[in-house]
């Protein structure tokens, strides 16, 4: 198999949870568990530096240049339009509730005595669905598989579920069922958030903590399995070459990104709500290791059902495993028809799926509303204004979703996966944030603001990790990206027309344009003085001209002196947008209104 089909973008992983996207990467690469260490490492100090910014700054969700170098606690200017991150986040939320979609269909489909994907007996199958029956004989089965015969849960998937047409020029007619279920999963997303974090955080603790029930159950059962040793044996055993590939790197980080949801604005408008004083240092490291170790425990029960497969079927482990969609909508729905009692496997797999995947969305859309509600408070906080917004923004993302749904839905997903919120438009929001934090702000004075918040100093690696670490490894894995591009496929088999690649290209530079546009936009709008120093205190910003002098400040106030390194202070103080001595922006404890946000 060469390079460019092994490691086909089809096949890769994109907005996955932390479970199954880590298994699917560890199924892309084997046998290297992903992800690298590294990466692990410094993303949970890019997750609390992402966490800290709100309770600490008066900034709304996003638009780093404009709160870093001083906009006054009054929001984004309107005519700067949106930031890379909130761009990336609703681009985000059109597509990720497809697999939602999915997974809610399939659940529906298994409440029945025989499972639909078992067989090949039903209306859309093809002459050249073949069973497994024959699937001990090895050589008899290759040489099936050589001659274009398919699996029932192959066709019960493109054929039943997709419909899939000849290519993305071909829409063909509205899956009607699909739509159906997309529409149900948006309902229920916009109950759960419309009342803001204090009811989401209820029906958070169901839908975050029953997956890991599950997912013990099904470790025990996959653990229970002819043939699960080996197939840990394939997920455990390290080949260091592997490291060699870029791929595995830049698979990996993407993959973090997304579980750790790092520059996608969720976090830094959730973080708004914690107290002042709320240790969100001792949470960071905490989610780190619960985040890892459920990506590395999750992996034992995928791969211990994909050495089952392989042992039933008499091939090789590398020849059942599967990643992305197919991992979970083709390899396991295929190993449950093999198990006793595949009605109930079948169920209780596709409810921790949908149940971990409305947890991410929750998450994602009460992050991108947030931001926009903070970018204009003054409107959209008043009376219900809130709720009929969500309302809107639901509607919107799942009419614009009706056109995955589709008989050729499947290719409009893989192009919003593969460009519009990949790691490509990630790593580039990444390293702009922590430079900015680090080299324009200043990382000493981030943690001088941490050690207010939390009581005391955390070691000093993190502030290399911001400075250094993080945006070096950024950079390299954007730098290989871009070098060992390669254009979307589907199935490695059909290739996207030059149109659609140039309009997934355009998806990806929609949200990365932001962060040279919005900066070039203040550089241009603002008047006033070249060097200002700013002060920063708990949620409000105070600027004034004093050119190279020092501010002094009384101890009383509370305030944290701000002085940005000098090489760069032309860049930042110009865009400084707050002219005003002694007008201070409200704090973030005191703009909760009636009805309004408010922390839990």
């Amino acid at each position: 198999m060469g390079r460019a089909e092994e490691n086909s973008p089809s096949s890769r992983p994109r907005a996955w949870d932390t479970g199954v996207g880590s298994a699917a990467v560890a199924a892309d690469h084997p046998p290297l568990h992903p992800p690298p260490t590294p990466p692990v490492i410094h993303s949970s100090y890019t997750y609390l530096l992402v966490l800290v910014e709100e309770p600490f700054l008066p900034a709304p969700g996003l638009g780093y240049w404009g709160w870093v170098c001083g906009r006054g606690g009054s929001g984004l200017p309107p005519d700067a339009h949106l930031a890379a991150s909130i761009v990336i986040v609703s681009l985000l939320n059109i597509y990720y509730v497809i697999i939602l979609a999915w997974a809610t269909y399939y659940l529906f489909q298994s409440f029945q005595s025989e499972l639909p994907w078992a067989h090949c007996n039903h209306s859309w199958n093809t002459p050249q669905c073949m069973e497994d029956t024959m699937r001990k004989n090895k050589s008899l089965w290759l040489t099936l598989s050589a001659n274009n015969f398919t699996s029932p849960v192959t066709e019960f998937w493109e054929r039943n579920v997709l419909s899939l047409s000849s290519g993305i020029d071909d829409p063909g007619s509205l899956k009607w069922d699909l739509a159906l279920c997309l529409l149900l999963v948006w309902l229920v997303c916009f109950f759960c958030i419309w009342k803001g974090v204090k009811s989401t955080g209820k029906v958070v603790y169901f839908t975050a903590t029953f997956p890991f029930a599950m997912l013990l159950v099904l470790l025990v059962r996959g653990l229970t399995l002819p043939g699960a040793g080996a197939g840990i044996k394939f997920y455990l055993y390290p080949d260091i070459s592997r490291l060699e590939d870029p791929q595995v790197w830049i698979d990996a980080g993407t993959q973090i990104f997304f579980s750790y949801a790092i520059c996608l604005g969720a976090m830094t408008s959730l973080g708004s709500y914690n107290k002042y004083k709320y240790n969100s240092y001792r949470d960071c490291m905490l989610l780190g290791c619960l985040n890892s170790g459920t990506s590395f425990v999750s992996g034992f029960a995928i791969f211990s059902i994909l050495g089952f497969m392989a042992q039933e079927q008499g091939v090789d482990i590398a020849d059942v495993a599967e990643s992305g969609p197919g991992l979970a909508f083709i390899a396991y729905p295929k190993a449950v028809t093999m198990m006793p009692l595949p009605t109930f496997w079948s169920i209780l797999f596709f409810i921790m799926l949908l149940l971990l995947g409305l947890d991410s969305q929750f998450v994602e859309v009460e992050g991108q509303v947030t931001s926009l509600v903070d970018l204009y408070p003054s409107f959209l906080r008043k009376g219900f204004r809130r709720e009929i917004f969500i309302a809107s923004v639901c509607s919107v993302s799942y009419l614009l979703g009706l056109a995955m749904v589709t008989e050729g839905g499947m290719y409009v997903f893989q192009l919003f996966d593969y460009y519009a919120a990949s790691g490509v438009c990630l790593l580039w929001v990444a390293f702009f944030e922590c430079f900015v934090i680090a080299w324009v702000y200043g990382s000493d004075n981030l943690y001088d603001g941490i050690e207010d918040m939390i009581g005391y100093r955390p070691g000093p690696w993190m502030k290399y990790s911001w400075a250094v670490v993080t945006p070096v490894l950024c950079v390299g894995c954007f730098i290989f990206s871009l070098v060992k591009y390669i254009p979307l496929t589907y199935n490695k088999v059909y290739v996207y027309p030059t149109w659609a690649i140039g309009l997934g290209w355009s998806l990806a530079l929609s949200s990365m344009m932001c962060v040279p546009l919005v900066m070039v936009i203040r550089l241009c709008q603002t008047e006033g003085p070249f060097l200002v120093v700013s002060t920063w205190g708990r949620g409000w910003l105070r600027g004034q001209p004093v050119g190279r002098t020092q501010l002094t400040l009384p101890k009383s106030d509370g305030l944290i002196l701000v002085q940005s390194h000098l090489w760069l202070l032309p860049l930042c103080q110009k865009m400084q947008l707050d002219r005003s001595s002694g007008v201070r922006a409200p704090s973030r404890e005191n703009r909760t209104p009636a009805g309004g946000r408010g922390g839990p």
